[in-house]
């Protein structure tokens, strides 16, 4: 048997491992009930990520500076360091922390200006080191699906009609508050990458680029807003030795030839409900040039019986493992309604199924 580290890298490499790699990503309720399931404690991230044969691990340097922006709490509203406005949302079955009150929906270029921010020193680089020693057989992976987007994250702070229509509009203040937040990632990324000294295996980007019929944006802006912005990234990631997958939301893969000029090595997501992202077209359209992480509906394994979810990861990995270059996992989050058998029943395909 491979490493988990071993197993990622020969399918990100688009060649054959010994099974499909596996992630897991999940909303907190269904994560509870896994972990009950399996008999572990609420904090037990990494017995549960052993329980379900996870390969990935997300290794970071945490925020450790000041509180920059102040918590609403008569409102109920928590404010991050960057200054994106959070309240929890009850559902019928659990909840999330939603984005709101958009401070910067009408900020001027004074502002932003004087928009506080994280520096980069305020980082635990120190602890990157030994988190990484801890899983070291596993999958390192720096950053996250969020990690130097323009649209998603921005739309959190400005509000996404803001984002959207100013940055048509090339509007200066965006612009900067833009250039500002992605210079300061793009340093903590490279300290991170540094500090690390060749322990990770891969860097990975995001960024919401369609809806579920069509693009969120048009080529000519992407190509002008959110290439340019991403290139950094990946070239660092490139300086290192390490591959880049791209988280991108709905239908995408009318930017996969660019990501393959730019030098992505892997596209994350895959929502096969989505326009021109089915895994067939995916496989026969870009499988020798790109290897993929995703393509399991959330949608689907919440709302199929066991039987339907057992048919839907087989048939996705009939599809998508051969010549290698698939790593199986959720599209999204898996959502709080989904039953529990059938996650399970996920898992255990994904295990068993999924050897090559």
């Amino acid at each position: 048997m491979m490493t988990s580290k071993q197993r990622v890298l020969k399918a990100f490499a688009r060649e054959i491992p010994d099974r499909v790699p596996i992630n897991y990503f999940s909303n907190g309720e269904i994560d509870r009930k896994l972990k009950s399931h399996f008999g572990l404690k609420d904090d037990d991230n990494e017995g549960l990520a052993r329980a379900l044969g996870k390969d990935f691990r997300m290794v970071g340097a945490g925020y450790t500076g000041p509180k920059l922006h102040p918590d609403i709490p008569e409102r109920g509203i928590r404010v991050n360091e960057w200054g994106m406005h959070m309240r929890w949302i009850e559902h019928g079955t659990g909840g999330y922390w939603d984005y709101c009150a958009f401070p910067l929906a009408d900020a001027d270029l004074e502002t932003v200006k004087k928009w506080p921010m994280p520096h980069p020193d305020q980082f635990d680089y120190a602890n990157v080191v030994p988190r990484c020693e801890t899983y070291k057989d596993f999958a390192l992976c720096a950053g996250g699906a969020g990690l130097g987007d323009v649209l998603n994250s921005t739309g959190m702070v400005w509000g996404v009609e803001q984002t959207l229509m100013r940055l048509a509009m090339d509007d200066e203040a965006i612009n900067l508050y833009l250039d500002r937040r992605l210079e300061i990632l793009h340093e903590c990324t490279r300290r991170t990458l540094d500090a690390a000294q060749g322990r990770y295996d891969i860097l990975w980007l995001g960024e919401d680029l369609g809806t579920q019929i069509a693009p969120l944006v048009s080529l000519e802006f992407f190509r002008k807003h959110i290439r340019p912005r991403h290139q950094p990234f990946i070239d660092l990631a490139k300086k290192h030795g390490i591959p880049v997958m791209i988280h991108t939301c709905g239908s995408s893969s009318w930017a996969y030839p660019d990501f393959i000029e730019m030098g992505v090595s892997v596209v994350d997501t895959l929502q096969p409900e989505a326009t021109n992202m089915e895994p067939e077209y995916l496989k026969k359209t870009f499988g020798k040039q790109l290897a993929f992480h995703g393509c399991i509906s959330t949608a689907k394994v919440a709302q199929l019986d066991k039987d339907g979810v057992i048919k839907h990861c087989r048939d996705t990995l009939d599809i998508m493992m051969p010549g290698g270059g698939y790593a199986f996992a959720p599209t999204h989050m898996l959502q709080d309604n989904t039953p529990l058998e059938n996650v399970l029943a996920m898992y255990e395909v994904a295990r068993t199924h999924g050897v090559y």
